[in-house]
């Protein structure tokens, strides 16, 4: 089968192509390096699936471009699925896929790094060891053990990071709207609601879908519920947090420090070099001037074990929907 691949990236033709020749069914895979719009989805006519990533237009003017080309299958190489249009691909026939399950290590290890960059500084002791600096006023961190950690979302990546945490000696707090058993078999690990989450943790994770009603999960009201001086992570997707709320709690000292994998507008920013290039996003760059932020750019899935399962399980898609088989990673409208 014919399938056009938005957004290449070197890393995404090497794990295709070797997913591709193991799994026996070998597809013809054409690369295009431009992000799938409404105004780029034209690019796939005459090519029955098109495989996309995170930051890909999936609205419906684009799914009836694709639909109008002879498109079927739209195959995610990721998780989420917040960017598709779900009731206008129904609507003109198409199929989506995702990959449902990657290495949940590779996010949960994230986050732990963002906490240990933060907490003690790391990326200022660097720079400045560089610089032949080797004073250590302003680089005072505390100990993770018998501090306090909120995770937002208990799926297999919450499950993880609970484990790491409790690891550290950490207290854990759960939030769920669909409690995990093996989440309280973690040490002292246990749910309590949302506010009781905010008031007491002093890091909080967010591992939760996009949806309606997490959209801005985090904003002035929630902030304003955090202890004073929290550490907030987020690694799951960048609406999650009012980005300008998230600002007026960092430049009122009630967010001590935010570490982000992801951006609400990134979708102009991540997975391009733009070194040479003027920012637009006055947000963004405020974001960057403060020195209790650090920023990765949607990287927290970026290892060899991620990008393994992402290509296997997509490739796998596509054999199941050539073959008519039941997709077990469809994704549909709720009934």
């Amino acid at each position: 089968m014919k399938v056009a691949v938005f957004s290449t990236e070197p890393y995404d033709r090497q794990f295709l192509e070797a997913a591709n020749a193991e799994l026996g069914h070998p597809h013809e895979l054409v690369y295009l390096d431009t992000r799938l719009e409404s105004h780029t989805a034209a690019l796939a006519a005459g090519f029955p699936a098109v495989c996309i990533f995170v930051n890909d237009d999936g609205s419906a003017e684009t799914l009836k471009t694709l639909a109008a080309g002879g498109t079927q299958l739209v195959a995610l190489r990721c998780t989420g699925y917040n960017n598709i249009d779900l009731q206008a691909a129904q609507d003109v026939g198409i199929t989506v896929a995702r990959v449902a399950v990657y290495s949940p290590y590779s996010v949960a290890e994230h986050v732990v790094g963002l906490i240990q960059l933060l907490n003690r500084k790391l990326h200022r002791a660097y720079n400045r060891v560089r610089d032949d600096n080797f004073a250590l006023n302003g680089l005072l961190g505390f100990d993770l053990h018998g501090r306090t950690v909120g995770i937002v979302g208990t799926g297999k990546i919450g499950l993880i990071l609970a484990q790491i945490m409790t690891g550290f000696g950490c207290e854990v707090l759960g939030y769920d709207l669909y409690p995990n058993p093996q989440f309280e078999a973690i040490g002292t690990a246990r749910y309590v609601p949302l506010p009781e989450l905010l008031e007491r943790s002093d890091i909080i994770s967010l591992h939760c879908p996009l949806t309606h009603d997490t959209h801005h999960l985090i904003n002035a009201q929630t902030i304003a519920q955090m202890k004073r001086g929290v550490m907030l992570i987020n690694t799951s997707r960048g609406q999650l947090v009012d980005t300008k709320a998230a600002i007026e709690g960092i430049k009122s000292g009630q967010i001590g420090y935010l570490g982000i994998d992801v951006y609400e507008q990134e979708a102009n920013l991540f997975f391009r070099d733009l070194s040479d290039t003027v920012i637009q996003d006055d947000t963004f760059q405020l974001l960057q001037s403060f020195p209790n932020v650090a920023i990765t750019a949607h990287q927290a899935f970026f290892t060899r074990e991620a990008l393994n399962d992402i290509a296997r399980t997509t490739i796998a898609n596509v054999n199941d929907f050539e073959a008519h088989r039941p997709l077990a990673n469809e994704v549909r409208l709720p009934d």
